[in-house]
């Protein structure tokens, strides 16, 4: 009897279905930034659905990390603010800062663009963590809405932790 060369039967591994990230954009980014997210079919929960706009940084960074939304800001002090530094430490929240000055559209945008590199990071780092994401800057590209960006680990550093 002959073995055939090809299989009986093919088993594909299933494929692996990710939950997509949801984000939340902090108070600061205004609508227009979470609206450009959501038309480019990310998943984006506003602040000002979920929490008073006067409610302080470190409680709704404590429901961030409880519901492990990826949290968004434009706020690149917040680092060196002790209490929400500590509120994204003990609440093991992902934070990412948006860095720049440019209309929040135009932040919006670049976030897009830099999609791709924002999830590896992601997948390469588990919270607590503060991170910074760059629109790209290069010479006759700042204005490229498509143009990725880069995102780097500010907190902790490494080392750190």
């Amino acid at each position: 009897m002959r073995k055939s060369k090809t299989p009986c039967c093919t088993s594909a591994l299933p494929e692996v279905f990710r939950v997509p990230t949801a984000y939340f954009t902090d108070r600061d980014l205004g609508k227009k930034f979470p609206d450009i997210l959501r038309a480019a079919g990310l998943s984006v929960e506003r602040h000002a659905d979920h929490f008073a706009q006067d409610c302080p940084d470190p409680d709704w960074l404590r429901e961030i990390g409880k519901r492990g939304w990826v949290a968004i800001t434009h706020d690149g002090r917040i680092r060196y603010k002790p209490n929400e530094l500590a509120a994204v430490v003990e609440h093991r929240v992902a934070l990412l800062v948006m860095i720049g000055h440019a209309p929040y559209a135009k932040l919006a945008h670049a976030f897009v663009a830099t999609q791709a590199r924002i999830e590896h990071f992601l997948e390469q780092h588990k919270p607590p963590f503060i991170a910074k994401v760059y629109r790209h800057s290069a010479s006759g590209k700042a204005n490229d809405l498509t143009a990725p960006g880069r995102i780097e680990l500010w907190y902790p550093q490494a080392g750190g932790r």
